[in-house]
């Protein structure tokens, strides 16, 4: 299993690491850069919505289509939860017939119902664990 973990590099400031060798930089929207943890969160679930689509829509549009998801969300700083995250699927379909592209989304989007973990645990809710380990 992949070990993930932050690391303090400054003030509000982290790095993200992986065991793969993987890192992103994170911190507070004031700070040029990184990725604060909120679009992370927002981020995971549009990568997730288009790689649990990916091998259906590249069997029916080619290895080289192209896609983007946006995600978007405004935080509630009264109760510090995003209750809204929208997105969207930007997809050229224009080579497929009404009824094809109206196939494929539906089996997409069944995709991304069934296998889109991200999604799935945030519309679930999750038990998070904290443990403050000191020396």
């Amino acid at each position: 299993m992949t070990e993930l973990w932050v690391q303090r590099t400054g003030p509000r400031r982290y790095v993200g690491e992986s065991s793969r060798g993987a890192t992103v930089q994170i911190g507070s929207e004031d700070v040029d850069g990184v990725f604060t943890p909120g679009e992370l969160l927002k981020i995971a679930l549009a990568a997730c919505s288009g790689m649990a689509s990916d091998v259906t829509l590249a069997r029916r549009l080619g290895d080289d289509y192209d896609a983007t998801v946006r995600v978007s969300g405004t935080a509630d700083r009264e109760s510090e939860t995003y209750p809204v995250l929208d997105e969207v699927f930007e997809l050229d379909l224009s080579e497929l017939d009404a009824d094809a592209a109206q196939r494929l989304l539906v089996v997409a989007q069944r995709a991304i119902d069934r296998t889109c973990t991200v999604g799935r645990t945030l519309k679930a809710g999750t038990q998070v664990n904290l443990t403050i380990a000191t020396d």
